[in-house]
């Protein structure tokens, strides 16, 4: 396998400078979700230049590639890339800013898919040094609800050929340019939305007494909810729940009929994240109703959590060990942010890890989902070689 590293190693550099021109010409279009269009049309216009067989539309716009090894029938890996954006801003003055105003590459879509269609280049160059199949899944809406995994799923991504494993790469600020960092077992938790609608009487806020008044039982809403984790969690067990939306539609003098409370739950296991729902909905009922108000209750149940297999993680680890050194590879805790990849990895064995893409000297810095997000373009030559090398090992040592 020697030699077949040292190969991935010196593709990886030969391709770096064409994955970085598709990330800048994805960054500079960038597509919300479901509307990843022109996305995947240069997903499949790279595909097929490559030589690679791959069928567009699923899911509205997602693209799916397959390279078949030797034996093709063996073991299926698959290969998740999202390509959509984010409704932001852009701040950032480099020569390829997002030309599509409010629209934003910052949470590293682009890099993903950019990343992607390198490992393809380079897997499809290698395809008589394995056996097995490499299944490219280039996922449209990761970043709004009900998710682009859940659909593709239905439509039968995973099927024909049966993907054996998973495996998704992400950027994170949080590490040098280049590294990598993974957790076995339960990763990235669960998501759900919250929303409340207290409800009362308004009236004129000189007169209090005349009327129920629906801010004040949403701010004891807001604190009381606050017990789910504090006396409700197990310590042990990472749960949050936040409020970020709060409106009141009154004016100085105006106490409104209702207030509208909107915020998430996040935790990592399905039965507690089940009773935890229960809680917050008995909870804000029970407290408006003693103060002489309503509460109307709503949860919309996201993503669940992402779990990479501990076996399929372990491997991954030792591999891009190999690949790089023992010291660039760093176990990661729990992250309370979400990720739909999580559907992908309650089906078949998963793994989903991070590729560090800070540079401190370049300022490269913010962190994800903001409007000066970026990365150090240098990073993606171990994003498409550590990757390239991971699925290699995976196809030999299943």
């Amino acid at each position: 396998m020697e030699h077949l590293k040292d190969k991935i190693k010196s593709l990886s550099e030969k391709y770096h400078q064409e994955i970085i021109d598709i990330r800048r010409q994805i960054h500079q279009n960038p597509e919300l979700a479901f509307e990843e269009y022109k996305t995947a049309e240069l997903v499949s216009k790279k595909l097929t230049e490559y030589g690679i067989d791959h069928q567009r539309g699923v899911a509205k716009t997602g693209v799916v590639g397959l390279i078949q090894g030797k034996n093709p029938d063996s073991y299926v890996i698959g290969l998740r890339a999202d390509m959509d954006a984010l409704p932001i801003f852009e701040a950032n003055t480099h020569d390829f800013v997002s030309k599509n105003k409010g629209k934003m590459h910052a949470c590293g879509h682009d890099a993903h898919t950019a990343s992607l269609l390198g490992v393809a280049k380079i897997l499809n160059e290698l395809k008589d040094e394995f056996e097995g199949t490499v299944k490219l899944i280039f996922q449209p809406s990761e970043e709004s609800f009900p998710g682009g995994a859940k659909a593709m799923i239905e439509e039968g991504v995973l099927k024909n050929p049966d993907v054996d494993m998973m495996i998704g790469q992400h950027v994170y600020p949080q590490l040098p340019a280049g590294e990598i960092g993974m957790k076995s077992g339960k990763y990235m938790a669960s998501t759900d939305e919250i929303y409340l609608k207290v409800k009362g009487k308004g009236g004129h806020g000189a007169l209090p007494e005349q009327n129920i008044d629906p801010v004040l039982i949403a701010s004891h809403v807001v604190v009381a909810l606050q017990q789910v984790v504090s006396r409700n969690a197990l310590p042990s067990m990472p749960t949050v729940v936040s409020f970020g939306r709060f409106v009141a539609e009154g004016q100085t003098n105006i106490i409104p009929n209702e207030v509208n409370l909107d915020g998430i739950l996040r935790t990592f296991d399905e039965d507690w994240r089940k009773e935890a729902q229960g809680k917050i909905h008995k909870i804000a009922t029970g407290v408006a109703q003693s103060m002489s108000g309503d509460c109307e209750v709503k949860i919309d149940s996201g993503y669940p959590v992402v779990i990479n297999d501990e076996n399929v993680t372990e491997k991954t680890r030792k591999y891009a060990m190999n690949f790089l050194d023992r010291y660039e590879v760093h176990e990661l805790d729990y992250r309370m942010t979400a990720e739909d990849f999580a559907y992908f990895s309650h089906e078949v064995p998963s793994v989903f890890y991070r590729l560090g893409i800070k540079n401190e000297r370049k300022g490269i810095v913010s962190g994800l989902h903001t409007n000066t997000f970026d990365i150090d373009e240098e990073s993606l030559v171990n994003s498409i070689g550590a990757m390239s090398w991971i699925v290699l090992n995976h196809l030999k040592n299943h």
